[in-house]
Protein backbone atom coordinates (compact mmCIF):
# COMPACT_ATOMS: atom_id res chain seq x y z
CA UNK A 1 0.00 0.00 0.00
CA UNK A 2 2.54 2.27 0.35
CA UNK A 3 4.16 2.26 -2.60
CA UNK A 4 0.85 4.45 -3.79
CA UNK A 5 1.42 7.94 -3.50
CA UNK A 6 -1.41 8.72 -0.78
CA UNK A 7 -0.69 12.29 -0.29
CA UNK A 8 -0.48 13.07 -3.97
CA UNK A 9 -3.94 10.80 -4.27
CA UNK A 10 -5.43 12.92 -1.15
CA UNK A 11 -4.14 16.17 -2.25
CA UNK A 12 -5.35 15.89 -5.77
CA UNK A 13 -8.19 13.37 -5.82
CA UNK A 14 -10.52 15.96 -3.85
CA UNK A 15 -9.20 19.10 -6.56
CA UNK A 16 -9.77 17.05 -9.43
CA UNK A 17 -13.29 15.93 -8.05
CA UNK A 18 -14.07 19.29 -7.58
CA UNK A 19 -13.12 20.46 -11.18
CA UNK A 20 -15.16 17.78 -12.20
CA UNK A 21 -18.11 18.72 -10.34
CA UNK A 22 -17.54 22.37 -11.48
CA UNK A 23 -17.45 21.17 -15.04
CA UNK A 24 -20.26 18.97 -15.29
CA UNK A 25 -22.91 20.23 -13.03
CA UNK A 26 -25.65 22.80 -13.35
CA UNK A 27 -28.51 23.84 -11.02
CA UNK A 28 -30.88 21.72 -13.61
CA UNK A 29 -29.55 18.73 -12.09
CA UNK A 30 -27.98 20.02 -8.12
CA UNK A 31 -28.33 16.06 -7.28
CA UNK A 32 -25.83 15.16 -9.59
CA UNK A 33 -23.58 17.85 -8.28
CA UNK A 34 -24.13 16.38 -4.75
CA UNK A 35 -23.58 13.14 -5.55
CA UNK A 36 -19.91 13.70 -7.49
CA UNK A 37 -19.27 15.61 -4.51
CA UNK A 38 -20.00 13.06 -2.09
CA UNK A 39 -18.73 10.39 -4.10
CA UNK A 40 -15.28 12.67 -4.42
CA UNK A 41 -15.14 13.44 -0.83
CA UNK A 42 -15.48 9.99 0.35
CA UNK A 43 -12.91 8.96 -2.02
CA UNK A 44 -10.82 11.43 -0.76
CA UNK A 45 -10.95 10.56 3.28
CA UNK A 46 -10.75 6.76 2.40
CA UNK A 47 -7.17 7.78 0.94
CA UNK A 48 -6.52 9.11 4.42
CA UNK A 49 -6.97 5.74 6.45
CA UNK A 50 -4.24 3.42 4.92
CA UNK A 51 -1.79 6.68 6.55
CA UNK A 52 -2.80 5.57 9.72
CA UNK A 53 -2.82 1.92 9.32
CA UNK A 54 0.92 1.68 7.94
CA UNK A 55 2.25 4.91 9.84
CA UNK A 56 5.42 3.92 11.92
CA UNK A 57 5.30 5.74 15.70
CA UNK A 58 8.38 4.49 16.31
CA UNK A 59 10.30 6.88 13.90
CA UNK A 60 10.54 10.66 13.49
CA UNK A 61 11.40 10.27 10.02
CA UNK A 62 8.81 11.46 7.59
CA UNK A 63 7.13 9.04 6.40
CA UNK A 64 5.16 8.55 2.85
CA UNK A 65 7.33 10.53 1.52
CA UNK A 66 7.05 11.50 -2.61
CA UNK A 67 10.22 14.12 -3.86
CA UNK A 68 10.24 14.84 -7.41
CA UNK A 69 11.61 18.17 -9.06
CA UNK A 70 9.51 20.71 -9.62
CA UNK A 71 11.31 23.95 -10.58
CA UNK A 72 15.22 22.82 -11.17
CA UNK A 73 16.75 26.38 -11.59
CA UNK A 74 15.68 27.42 -8.12
CA UNK A 75 16.01 23.39 -6.19
CA UNK A 76 11.97 23.83 -5.77
CA UNK A 77 10.85 20.25 -5.45
CA UNK A 78 7.94 18.75 -5.17
CA UNK A 79 7.98 16.94 -2.03
CA UNK A 80 5.87 15.48 0.26
CA UNK A 81 5.84 13.81 3.85
CA UNK A 82 4.09 13.75 7.09
CA UNK A 83 4.91 12.79 10.43
CA UNK A 84 2.35 12.46 13.55
CA UNK A 85 2.33 16.11 13.92
CA UNK A 86 0.21 16.18 10.64
CA UNK A 87 -1.20 12.78 10.27
CA UNK A 88 -4.25 13.47 12.35
CA UNK A 89 -4.88 17.04 11.01
CA UNK A 90 -5.06 15.07 6.99
CA UNK A 91 -7.61 12.88 8.04
CA UNK A 92 -9.56 15.33 10.07
CA UNK A 93 -9.41 17.51 6.81
CA UNK A 94 -10.93 14.64 4.81
CA UNK A 95 -13.17 13.78 7.38
CA UNK A 96 -14.91 17.45 8.06
CA UNK A 97 -15.09 17.62 4.43
CA UNK A 98 -17.28 14.46 4.11
CA UNK A 99 -19.66 16.02 6.96
CA UNK A 100 -19.40 19.68 5.48
CA UNK A 101 -21.09 17.79 1.86
CA UNK A 102 -23.83 16.25 3.53
CA UNK A 103 -24.28 19.75 5.60
CA UNK A 104 -25.17 21.41 2.45
CA UNK A 105 -27.01 18.28 0.85
CA UNK A 106 -30.53 19.86 0.96
CA UNK A 107 -29.74 23.76 2.54
CA UNK A 108 -27.86 24.72 -0.35
CA UNK A 109 -30.58 25.20 -3.35
CA UNK A 110 -28.21 27.78 -5.73
CA UNK A 111 -24.99 27.06 -7.35
CA UNK A 112 -24.66 24.03 -5.57
CA UNK A 113 -21.84 22.23 -8.19
CA UNK A 114 -19.83 25.73 -7.32
CA UNK A 115 -20.35 25.47 -3.90
CA UNK A 116 -19.66 21.98 -3.39
CA UNK A 117 -16.42 22.39 -6.13
CA UNK A 118 -15.18 24.90 -3.53
CA UNK A 119 -14.74 22.53 -0.45
CA UNK A 120 -13.75 20.18 -2.50
CA UNK A 121 -10.49 21.70 -4.20
CA UNK A 122 -10.76 23.41 -0.32
CA UNK A 123 -9.78 20.37 1.03
CA UNK A 124 -6.92 19.36 -1.18
CA UNK A 125 -5.61 22.30 -0.92
CA UNK A 126 -5.40 22.18 3.27
CA UNK A 127 -4.41 18.80 2.74
CA UNK A 128 -1.68 20.08 0.49
CA UNK A 129 -0.34 22.84 3.62
CA UNK A 130 0.02 19.88 5.98
CA UNK A 131 1.82 17.62 3.37
CA UNK A 132 4.24 20.35 1.76
CA UNK A 133 8.18 19.71 2.70
CA UNK A 134 9.33 22.29 0.29
CA UNK A 135 9.00 25.74 1.81
CA UNK A 136 7.89 27.77 -1.71
CA UNK A 137 5.38 24.59 -2.14
CA UNK A 138 3.38 25.50 1.48
CA UNK A 139 3.39 28.93 0.56
CA UNK A 140 1.35 27.66 -2.38
CA UNK A 141 -0.92 25.67 -0.54
CA UNK A 142 -0.95 27.99 2.03
CA UNK A 143 -2.28 30.77 0.06
CA UNK A 144 -4.31 29.56 -2.56
CA UNK A 145 -6.90 28.30 0.66
CA UNK A 146 -8.21 31.86 0.59
CA UNK A 147 -8.94 31.59 -2.57
CA UNK A 148 -12.20 29.16 -2.01
CA UNK A 149 -13.18 30.02 1.40
CA UNK A 150 -13.60 33.48 0.05
CA UNK A 151 -15.87 32.31 -2.39
CA UNK A 152 -17.58 30.12 -0.18
CA UNK A 153 -18.19 33.65 2.12
CA UNK A 154 -18.61 36.12 -0.48
CA UNK A 155 -20.75 34.15 -2.25
CA UNK A 156 -23.09 31.94 -0.17
CA UNK A 157 -22.93 33.91 2.92
CA UNK A 158 -25.16 36.20 4.89
CA UNK A 159 -26.08 40.04 4.57
CA UNK A 160 -22.48 41.56 5.26
CA UNK A 161 -20.74 39.14 3.48
CA UNK A 162 -19.26 40.79 1.13
CA UNK A 163 -17.54 43.23 3.91
CA UNK A 164 -16.58 39.27 5.78
CA UNK A 165 -15.22 38.20 2.53
CA UNK A 166 -12.65 41.36 2.00
CA UNK A 167 -11.90 41.12 5.96
CA UNK A 168 -10.62 37.93 5.85
CA UNK A 169 -8.91 37.85 2.66
CA UNK A 170 -6.86 41.34 3.36
CA UNK A 171 -6.13 40.18 6.62
CA UNK A 172 -4.95 36.74 5.78
CA UNK A 173 -3.38 38.04 2.51
CA UNK A 174 -1.41 40.79 4.17
CA UNK A 175 -0.03 38.50 6.88
CA UNK A 176 1.52 36.45 4.75
CA UNK A 177 3.77 38.50 2.58
CA UNK A 178 6.01 39.37 5.46
CA UNK A 179 6.80 35.20 5.05
CA UNK A 180 7.50 35.27 1.34
CA UNK A 181 10.17 37.59 2.15
CA UNK A 182 11.25 35.27 4.81
CA UNK A 183 11.13 32.17 2.30
CA UNK A 184 13.04 34.33 0.02
CA UNK A 185 15.88 34.98 2.43
CA UNK A 186 15.90 31.63 3.52
CA UNK A 187 16.26 30.60 0.24
CA UNK A 188 19.42 32.83 -0.24
CA UNK A 189 21.22 31.45 2.95
CA UNK A 190 20.94 27.91 2.40
CA UNK A 191 20.49 28.13 -2.03
CA UNK A 192 17.46 25.00 -1.18
CA UNK A 193 13.64 25.36 -0.30
CA UNK A 194 13.26 22.34 1.12
CA UNK A 195 12.47 22.87 5.02
CA UNK A 196 14.83 19.81 6.09
CA UNK A 197 17.92 21.93 4.95
CA UNK A 198 16.19 25.08 6.98
CA UNK A 199 16.30 23.66 10.10
CA UNK A 200 19.95 22.85 10.10
CA UNK A 201 21.07 26.15 9.03
CA UNK A 202 22.84 28.49 11.29
CA UNK A 203 21.79 32.05 11.66
CA UNK A 204 22.41 34.54 14.12
CA UNK A 205 20.05 36.06 16.92
CA UNK A 206 18.65 39.42 15.23
CA UNK A 207 18.31 37.03 12.08
CA UNK A 208 16.03 34.54 13.64
CA UNK A 209 14.18 37.23 15.44
CA UNK A 210 13.20 38.71 12.16
CA UNK A 211 12.03 35.57 10.76
CA UNK A 212 10.16 34.47 13.68
CA UNK A 213 8.54 38.12 13.51
CA UNK A 214 7.73 37.55 9.50
CA UNK A 215 6.51 34.07 9.94
CA UNK A 216 4.28 35.72 13.46
CA UNK A 217 2.54 37.64 11.03
CA UNK A 218 1.31 34.86 8.83
CA UNK A 219 0.28 32.16 11.33
CA UNK A 220 -1.32 34.36 14.19
CA UNK A 221 -3.52 36.07 11.56
CA UNK A 222 -4.41 32.75 10.71
CA UNK A 223 -4.80 31.09 14.69
CA UNK A 224 -6.14 33.85 14.73
CA UNK A 225 -4.32 35.35 17.93
CA UNK A 226 -5.35 38.19 19.61
CA UNK A 227 -5.00 41.21 18.86
CA UNK A 228 -4.94 39.87 14.98
CA UNK A 229 -8.19 37.96 15.55
CA UNK A 230 -11.12 40.84 14.51
CA UNK A 231 -11.88 39.07 11.01
CA UNK A 232 -12.65 35.67 12.19
CA UNK A 233 -16.31 36.40 14.21
CA UNK A 234 -17.62 38.72 11.14
CA UNK A 235 -16.31 35.90 8.98
CA UNK A 236 -18.25 32.91 10.95
CA UNK A 237 -21.15 34.92 11.26
CA UNK A 238 -21.52 35.59 7.26
CA UNK A 239 -20.11 32.30 6.24
CA UNK A 240 -22.92 29.43 5.46
CA UNK A 241 -22.84 26.86 7.62
CA UNK A 242 -20.67 24.68 5.74
CA UNK A 243 -17.82 27.42 5.63
CA UNK A 244 -17.69 28.04 9.42
CA UNK A 245 -17.35 24.66 10.17
CA UNK A 246 -14.43 24.46 7.95
CA UNK A 247 -12.73 27.62 8.87
CA UNK A 248 -13.37 26.77 12.90
CA UNK A 249 -12.90 22.97 12.47
CA UNK A 250 -9.66 23.37 10.06
CA UNK A 251 -8.22 26.00 8.60
CA UNK A 252 -7.55 27.86 11.71
CA UNK A 253 -4.91 24.95 12.14
CA UNK A 254 -2.67 25.97 9.83
CA UNK A 255 -1.72 28.34 11.25
CA UNK A 256 -0.76 26.66 14.68
CA UNK A 257 0.43 24.04 12.50
CA UNK A 258 3.06 26.35 10.65
CA UNK A 259 4.34 28.15 14.00
CA UNK A 260 5.45 23.75 14.32
CA UNK A 261 6.91 23.81 10.65
CA UNK A 262 8.55 27.04 10.59
CA UNK A 263 8.78 29.31 14.02
CA UNK A 264 10.07 26.74 16.41
CA UNK A 265 12.34 24.44 14.26
CA UNK A 266 14.50 27.09 12.08
CA UNK A 267 14.36 30.07 14.77
CA UNK A 268 14.76 27.71 18.06
CA UNK A 269 16.61 30.26 19.86
CA UNK A 270 14.39 33.29 18.85
CA UNK A 271 11.32 31.30 20.07
CA UNK A 272 12.61 30.35 23.29
CA UNK A 273 13.49 33.99 23.37
CA UNK A 274 10.20 35.32 22.60
CA UNK A 275 8.16 32.81 24.40
CA UNK A 276 6.95 34.97 27.00
CA UNK A 277 5.01 36.91 24.47
CA UNK A 278 3.38 34.30 22.95
CA UNK A 279 2.73 33.00 26.30
CA UNK A 280 1.16 36.26 27.32
CA UNK A 281 -0.57 36.46 24.10
CA UNK A 282 -1.89 33.03 24.05
CA UNK A 283 -3.39 33.75 27.87
CA UNK A 284 -5.20 37.17 26.59
CA UNK A 285 -6.96 34.93 23.90
CA UNK A 286 -7.84 31.86 26.97
CA UNK A 287 -8.89 34.65 29.36
CA UNK A 288 -9.68 37.97 27.84
CA UNK A 289 -11.76 36.45 24.73
CA UNK A 290 -13.58 33.70 27.01
CA UNK A 291 -14.98 36.57 28.99
CA UNK A 292 -16.00 38.30 25.53
CA UNK A 293 -17.78 35.34 24.57
CA UNK A 294 -20.08 35.47 27.94
CA UNK A 295 -21.76 39.04 26.33
CA UNK A 296 -22.49 37.60 22.71
CA UNK A 297 -26.10 37.24 22.40
CA UNK A 298 -25.22 35.67 18.21
CA UNK A 299 -24.64 32.18 18.62
CA UNK A 300 -22.32 31.88 15.96
CA UNK A 301 -20.36 34.89 17.41
CA UNK A 302 -20.40 33.43 20.30
CA UNK A 303 -18.78 29.92 19.53
CA UNK A 304 -16.41 32.21 16.67
CA UNK A 305 -14.61 33.28 20.29
CA UNK A 306 -14.85 30.57 22.00
CA UNK A 307 -12.96 29.32 18.83
CA UNK A 308 -9.88 31.73 19.35
CA UNK A 309 -9.97 31.21 23.44
CA UNK A 310 -9.47 27.11 22.44
CA UNK A 311 -6.43 27.97 19.53
CA UNK A 312 -4.80 30.19 22.41
CA UNK A 313 -4.28 27.16 24.21
CA UNK A 314 -3.07 25.63 21.66
CA UNK A 315 -0.39 28.57 21.09
CA UNK A 316 0.07 27.92 25.05
CA UNK A 317 1.26 24.30 24.51
CA UNK A 318 3.20 25.04 21.51
CA UNK A 319 5.73 27.57 23.66
CA UNK A 320 6.29 25.79 26.89
CA UNK A 321 8.55 23.46 25.11
CA UNK A 322 7.17 20.60 27.39
CA UNK A 323 6.43 16.87 26.01
CA UNK A 324 2.84 17.28 28.12
CA UNK A 325 2.54 20.73 26.75
CA UNK A 326 2.71 20.24 23.16
CA UNK A 327 0.77 16.76 23.31
CA UNK A 328 -1.82 18.54 24.75
CA UNK A 329 -1.73 21.41 22.25
CA UNK A 330 -2.33 19.26 19.47
CA UNK A 331 -4.88 17.36 21.21
CA UNK A 332 -6.84 20.40 21.49
CA UNK A 333 -6.27 21.13 17.64
CA UNK A 334 -7.61 17.73 16.88
CA UNK A 335 -10.64 18.26 19.44
CA UNK A 336 -11.81 21.56 18.42
CA UNK A 337 -12.31 20.27 15.14
CA UNK A 338 -14.84 17.89 16.02
CA UNK A 339 -16.43 19.78 18.94
CA UNK A 340 -16.23 23.48 17.25
CA UNK A 341 -17.51 22.07 13.58
CA UNK A 342 -19.93 20.24 15.53
CA UNK A 343 -21.39 23.42 17.19
CA UNK A 344 -21.12 25.12 14.36
CA UNK A 345 -23.89 22.40 12.25
CA UNK A 346 -25.74 22.62 15.88
CA UNK A 347 -26.52 26.19 14.76
CA UNK A 348 -26.73 25.87 11.70
CA UNK A 349 -29.86 23.05 12.07
CA UNK A 350 -31.57 25.55 14.16
CA UNK A 351 -31.00 28.55 11.10
CA UNK A 352 -32.17 26.33 8.66
CA UNK A 353 -35.33 26.30 10.92
CA UNK A 354 -35.82 29.55 12.18
CA UNK A 355 -33.38 31.82 10.20
CA UNK A 356 -32.30 33.53 13.00
CA UNK A 357 -29.12 33.45 15.26
CA UNK A 358 -30.30 35.27 18.45
CA UNK A 359 -30.04 33.61 21.37
CA UNK A 360 -33.14 35.74 22.58
CA UNK A 361 -35.75 34.28 19.97
CA UNK A 362 -34.98 30.89 21.23
CA UNK A 363 -36.33 29.11 24.21
CA UNK A 364 -37.72 25.18 25.16
CA UNK A 365 -36.37 23.80 21.82
CA UNK A 366 -36.02 20.66 23.79
CA UNK A 367 -40.10 20.17 23.66
CA UNK A 368 -39.80 19.79 19.70
CA UNK A 369 -36.38 18.85 19.03
CA UNK A 370 -35.20 15.96 21.72
CA UNK A 371 -32.81 14.39 19.90
CA UNK A 372 -31.22 17.36 18.67
CA UNK A 373 -30.95 18.68 22.52
CA UNK A 374 -29.25 15.36 23.72
CA UNK A 375 -26.60 15.74 21.01
CA UNK A 376 -26.01 19.65 21.16
CA UNK A 377 -25.81 19.34 25.45
CA UNK A 378 -22.78 16.55 24.42
CA UNK A 379 -20.81 19.41 22.22
CA UNK A 380 -21.61 22.07 24.84
CA UNK A 381 -20.70 20.30 27.40
CA UNK A 382 -17.48 19.04 25.40
CA UNK A 383 -17.05 22.88 24.72
CA UNK A 384 -16.48 23.97 28.42
CA UNK A 385 -13.99 20.99 28.89
CA UNK A 386 -15.79 18.48 30.47
CA UNK A 387 -14.18 15.45 31.53
CA UNK A 388 -14.66 12.48 29.57
CA UNK A 389 -15.13 14.72 26.14
CA UNK A 390 -12.80 15.15 24.15
CA UNK A 391 -12.11 18.85 24.98
CA UNK A 392 -10.99 18.17 28.74
CA UNK A 393 -7.63 16.12 27.45
CA UNK A 394 -6.11 18.68 25.47
CA UNK A 395 -7.02 21.32 27.99
CA UNK A 396 -6.42 19.46 30.87
CA UNK A 397 -2.36 18.25 29.83
CA UNK A 398 -1.77 22.02 28.59
CA UNK A 399 -2.52 22.93 32.31
CA UNK A 400 -0.79 20.76 33.50
CA UNK A 401 2.16 21.72 32.06
CA UNK A 402 1.43 25.24 32.64
CA UNK A 403 1.47 24.69 35.93
CA UNK A 404 5.04 22.98 35.96
CA UNK A 405 5.96 25.65 34.18
CA UNK A 406 4.72 28.54 36.61
CA UNK A 407 1.51 28.38 39.10
CA UNK A 408 0.22 31.67 37.65
CA UNK A 409 0.51 30.70 34.03
CA UNK A 410 -1.79 27.31 35.02
CA UNK A 411 -4.29 29.61 37.12
CA UNK A 412 -4.79 31.77 34.22
CA UNK A 413 -5.34 28.69 31.53
CA UNK A 414 -7.51 27.32 34.24
CA UNK A 415 -9.69 29.82 34.21
CA UNK A 416 -11.29 28.80 30.40
CA UNK A 417 -12.63 25.86 32.36
CA UNK A 418 -14.96 28.11 34.29
CA UNK A 419 -15.32 30.68 31.85
CA UNK A 420 -15.92 27.75 28.96
CA UNK A 421 -18.68 26.39 31.06
CA UNK A 422 -20.07 29.66 31.36
CA UNK A 423 -20.31 30.45 28.25
CA UNK A 424 -21.67 27.64 26.29
CA UNK A 425 -24.24 26.33 29.42
CA UNK A 426 -25.43 29.68 29.35
CA UNK A 427 -26.44 29.68 25.66
CA UNK A 428 -27.81 26.19 25.75
CA UNK A 429 -29.68 26.87 28.92
CA UNK A 430 -31.44 29.61 27.14
CA UNK A 431 -31.73 28.17 23.90
CA UNK A 432 -33.02 24.33 24.77
CA UNK A 433 -34.58 24.42 28.32
CA UNK A 434 -37.47 26.61 29.21
CA UNK A 435 -40.94 27.05 28.51
CA UNK A 436 -41.53 26.92 24.58
CA UNK A 437 -40.36 30.99 23.66
CA UNK A 438 -42.89 31.24 20.69
CA UNK A 439 -44.56 29.86 18.14
CA UNK A 440 -41.91 29.79 15.61
CA UNK A 441 -40.03 26.88 18.29
CA UNK A 442 -43.26 25.22 18.53
CA UNK A 443 -43.54 24.41 14.99
CA UNK A 444 -39.77 23.12 14.78
CA UNK A 445 -38.75 19.99 13.64
CA UNK A 446 -36.51 17.34 15.08
CA UNK A 447 -33.40 16.36 13.43
CA UNK A 448 -33.66 14.43 10.22
CA UNK A 449 -31.56 10.91 9.34
CA UNK A 450 -28.85 13.08 7.33
CA UNK A 451 -28.82 15.55 10.31
CA UNK A 452 -28.62 13.08 12.89
CA UNK A 453 -25.60 10.80 10.80
CA UNK A 454 -23.27 14.22 10.71
CA UNK A 455 -23.70 15.14 13.94
CA UNK A 456 -23.89 11.31 15.41
CA UNK A 457 -20.23 10.59 13.57
CA UNK A 458 -18.64 13.73 15.82
CA UNK A 459 -20.32 13.16 18.74
CA UNK A 460 -18.74 9.11 18.80
CA UNK A 461 -15.38 10.98 17.69
CA UNK A 462 -15.63 13.72 20.72
CA UNK A 463 -16.64 10.61 23.33
CA UNK A 464 -13.74 8.03 21.97
CA UNK A 465 -11.17 10.92 22.32
CA UNK A 466 -12.25 12.10 25.79
CA UNK A 467 -12.38 8.12 27.09
CA UNK A 468 -9.44 6.98 25.44
CA UNK A 469 -6.82 9.50 23.52
CA UNK A 470 -4.23 6.91 23.18
CA UNK A 471 -4.28 6.36 19.60
CA UNK A 472 -4.23 10.05 18.88
CA UNK A 473 -1.52 10.55 21.27
CA UNK A 474 0.53 7.55 20.46
CA UNK A 475 1.15 8.47 17.11
CA UNK A 476 2.13 11.99 17.68
CA UNK A 477 4.93 10.54 20.63
CA UNK A 478 7.86 10.31 18.59
CA UNK A 479 7.35 13.30 16.04
CA UNK A 480 6.70 15.30 19.37
CA UNK A 481 10.09 14.47 21.25
CA UNK A 482 11.52 14.90 18.19
CA UNK A 483 10.42 18.33 17.46
CA UNK A 484 11.03 19.68 21.17
CA UNK A 485 15.16 18.11 20.92
CA UNK A 486 15.50 19.91 17.99
CA UNK A 487 14.42 23.33 19.30
CA UNK A 488 16.14 22.76 22.32
CA UNK A 489 19.52 23.20 19.93
CA UNK A 490 20.55 26.32 19.55
CA UNK A 491 21.35 27.79 16.01
CA UNK A 492 23.32 30.40 16.59
CA UNK A 493 26.59 30.00 14.27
Amino acid sequence: MQSLPLLSLAIWLPIISGIVVLAVGNDRNPGGARALSLIGSLMSFLVTLPLISNFDANTAAFQFVEKSSWIDRFHINYFLGIDGISLWLIVLTSLITVIVVIAGWEVITERVAQYMAAFLILSGLMIGVFSAQDGLLFYVFFEATLIPMYLIIGVWGGPNRVYAAFKFFLYTLLGSLLMLVALIYLYNVTHSFTLTDWYAAKLPMNVQILLFVAFFMAFAVKVPMWPVHTWLPDAHVEAPTGGSVVLAAIMLKLGAYGFLRFSLPIAPDASHYLSGFMITLALIAVVYIGLVALVQTDMKKLVAYSSIAHMGFAILGFFMFSEIGMQGALVQMISHGFVSGAMFLCIGVLYDRMHSRNIADYGGVVNTMPKFAALFMLFAMANSGLPATSGFVGEFLVILGAVKLNFWVGLLAATSLITGAAYSLWMYKRVIFGAIANDHVRELVDINKREFFMLAVLAALTLFMGIYPKPFTDLMHTSVVNLLAHVAQTKLP
